[in-house]
């Protein structure tokens, strides 16, 4: 679509997005969210970041080197969960000892490869990110699951044939998911290619709250979002 189509688009589907339900993986047996009172609590950091990735940008610029399991589908993807990496003000802890094994088993993957499609990304985001949570495999990755579904995709978002600007894609977002603002997210672009949106959440509830250092880490010239097919 061109660069017109894209904002035209965004105009129509925004004033349906906020009345619309968070983006369903269409997947019946897909494990439920806690309810805000039930969402483990983590401990020994500040704050949540949640990663979306577009999948597009991700699978051209990775090529044949890109995951297959994620890349090589025919039903393409588009946002997809990169992961929930708990954060300080400053810095982020990583790769942190914990009680919990290094190896994520099979049964527990196959919950959330609908929110990851890599059963290697899901490995490595516990071990690098999840381990610092103070939580365990089971409750870190339902809090991936909750997080993801507090936020609401529209439509409008699904790629376009001329370059997209950061700007655009906050403000879809922040129309579609009432209480986000610009200060709590970030738009990130590699290569001119726009490749995550960085949402910053709360530790208890998964509320949206500001992030100056995230923030910072966004760009702001209009990068190509290629569209998911």
């Amino acid at each position: 679509m061109t660069g017109l189509h894209f904002g035209l688009c965004l105009a129509a589907t925004l004033l349906l997005s906020a009345c619309q339900p968070p983006e369903s993986s269409g997947e019946a047996d897909a494990s439920p969210s806690p309810s805000a009172n039930a969402i483990p609590q983590g401990t020994g950091f500040d704050f949540y970041v949640l990663s979306l990735s577009w999948s597009p940008s991700y699978c051209q610029a990775e090529g044949d080197q890109a995951k297959r399991q994620q890349c090589g589908r025919r039903d393409p993807h588009g946002f997809v969960v990169h992961g929930l990496w708990p954060q300080f003000e400053r810095g982020y802890p990583e790769s942190c000892k914990s009680s919990e094994p290094d190896r994520v088993p099979d049964s527990l993957i196959a919950e959330y490869r609908d929110l990851i499609p890599s059963a290697g990304l899901i490995g490595h985001q516990w071990r690098k990110h999840g381990s610092c949570s103070g939580l365990s495999q089971a409750d870190y990755l339902a809090t991936v699951r909750a997080a993801r579904e507090k936020i609401n995709v529209p439509n409008g978002l699904d790629g376009d044939t001329q370059p997209v600007s950061p700007k655009a894609i906050e403000d879809a977002l922040a129309a579609a998911n009432p209480g986000l603002e610009a200060r709590d997210m970030a738009v990130t672009c590699k290569a001119g290619l726009i490749r995550e949106v960085r949402i910053c959440l709360t530790k208890d509830n998964l509320d949206f709250r500001a992030c100056p250092e995230i923030d910072r880490q966004g760009c702001s010239r209009p990068a190509s979002m290629p569209e998911a097919r």
